[in-house]
């Protein structure tokens, strides 16, 4: 069976930026998405579809096609005050490199880095980590199946549980209604 739309792919892979390997996914534990869900980039979908199971694939994604490049705009300074509670600052809240959950004016959750600590002010960056790099990728297709309509309905681990308010575990929804 060949990698496409609606099949559930399972990879194992080394992710790899300037030759340093950070992210190693085995074959006993492989990545598991559905094909066309918008789960990975769709550059990376689109070097893998195709393949089988046993093939082996490796690529590069600039990052342009990956997560974009470094936006200035997204690095930003605020207050140290913003991070007080109580009017207290926790004790090492406020290092380089830490990542705190954010939220913008409209409530949009989002990480930043932690970027420089000044007197009065923190220099964080929103950009993704992997902004600006390009990804090699280098592994082989573990396995791939048919989804289940219940996986296609709900995602293949229950991340879109609230298209189907019948809550029900059969592999057809429509019994339901």
């Amino acid at each position: 069976m060949r990698i496409e739309k609606d099949k559930v792919v399972s990879l194992s892979y080394v992710l790899t930026v300037d030759g340093e390997a950070l992210e190693t996914v085995t074959a006993e534990k492989p990545m598991k998405f559905i094909m066309g869900t918008g789960y990975l980039l769709p550059k990376f979908e689109e070097n893998i579809s195709g393949k089988q199971a046993g093939d082996a694939f490796e690529f590069t994604l600039a990052a342009a096609d990956a997560y974009g490049e470094v936006v200035s705009e997204a690095i930003v300074e605020l207050p140290s005050s913003l991070f007080e509670v109580e009017g207290q600052l926790e004790k090492g809240l406020l290092t380089v490199g830490n990542v705190l959950p954010m939220a913008d004016s409209e409530g949009n959750r989002m990480n930043g880095v932690i970027d420089e600590v000044r007197k009065d002010t923190v220099v964080m960056n929103f950009n993704h980590p992997l902004a600006g790099e390009k990804l090699h990728f280098k592994g082989t297709v573990v396995s791939v199946r048919e989804a289940t309509t219940v996986e296609l309905l709900h995602g293949l681990y229950g991340e879109k549980s609230d298209s189907c308010s019948c809550h029900c575990h059969s592999d057809d929804c429509s019994s339901c209604h």
